[in-house]
């Protein structure tokens, strides 16, 4: 056969048209020689130009391998108080302190002040009265049995002096209608506007008698405190102008009902009280609306 005329090498010419050829012999384990080839190749000479990054390089800045025990600084910036200096960082510490301790002993105090008499506060009443008089006395008639019915209006006016020795009264200002004003329309209105005014003069009225005498310890004070703000607002409406000075002030109060609804059937005065004070001479320091 012609096959067989052909010996060994029939088997491996050319596949003749429709018949496969013969399969390719399958790779065969690999030698001892061929794992020493490719273990030596780690070296940088397997026949690339760049040379093997060692085990555990990927994860250093760089691909460099860092020594044990080296740790490498994080390149994220710091912020907030982390990035001051140690001295600024305790300053820092220190005020944040005192600031939480200052707000403790208010909320603190200012809990006494309303809570009903106790052994704490009858022990440290003295104590209690000078940390919230004048500026931070709670008034809680909006949840009295009888709430407030009435509109007062507090009003100033003043004496001023003039560097010739000559004097002139004021006019009376409507301070309570000028925080009306402020307010109004405001969506986010101060705690002065709203309660600093209303609040020295129901201080006023709740430590004096119809006759404006003192009555009780805090008197003075609520005295003082009253006059320190009429100087302020008298300032701010530049009352004496640029060569003048508030010499004296009068302080008096406007009270009218607040007219009930019609459907009560209540009948109310609309007529207005008015309540003057004496006048007060000023301290040469609030003359020109200082605090002294």
């Amino acid at each position: 056969m012609d096959a067989q005329d052909k010996g060994s090498d029939a088997g491996h010419g050319p596949a003749e048209p429709g018949v496969p050829g013969p399969r390719a012999p399958l790779p065969g384990p690999a030698s001892p020689t061929d794992e020493t080839d490719e273990t030596d190749r780690t070296d940088g000479t397997d026949g690339t130009d760049e040379p093997a990054v060692p085990a555990g390089a990927q994860d250093q800045p760089g691909g460099v391998e860092q020594p044990p025990g080296v740790q490498v600084p994080s390149d994220a910036p710091r912020t907030g108080i982390a990035a001051l200096s140690p001295p600024y960082r305790i300053g820092a510490a220190l005020a944040l302190a005192a600031v939480a301790v200052t707000v403790c002993v208010h909320l603190g105090m200012a809990f006494l002040h309303v809570a009903p008499p106790n052994t704490v506060s009858k022990k440290h009443g003295e104590t209690i009265a000078d940390w919230i008089y004048p500026e931070f006395e709670q008034n809680w008639k909006l949840f009295a049995p009888n709430p407030l019915q009435q509109n007062v209006s507090v009003q100033v006016r003043a004496e001023i002096r003039w560097p010739d020795g000559s004097s002139r009264t004021t006019g009376w200002y409507d301070l309570s209608a000028q925080d009306g004003r402020d307010i109004d329309g405001n969506p986010a209105p101060s705690h002065t506007q709203q309660n600093e005014l209303r609040r020295a003069w129901d201080f006023y009225v709740s430590t004096h008698d119809d006759d404006n005498r003192p009555v009780g310890l805090r008197g003075a004070l609520s005295e003082s405190y009253l006059r320190r703000i009429m100087a302020l607002r008298l300032d701010r409406a530049d009352a004496a102008g640029p060569h003048g000075e508030v010499a004296r002030v009068q302080v008096r109060s406007r009270t009218t009902q607040v007219p009930p609804p019609e459907w009560s059937g209540e009948k109310a005065s609309d007529e207005a009280e008015y309540r003057e004070l004496p006048w007060w001479p000023l301290p040469k320091g609030e003359t020109r609306g200082g605090v002294g």
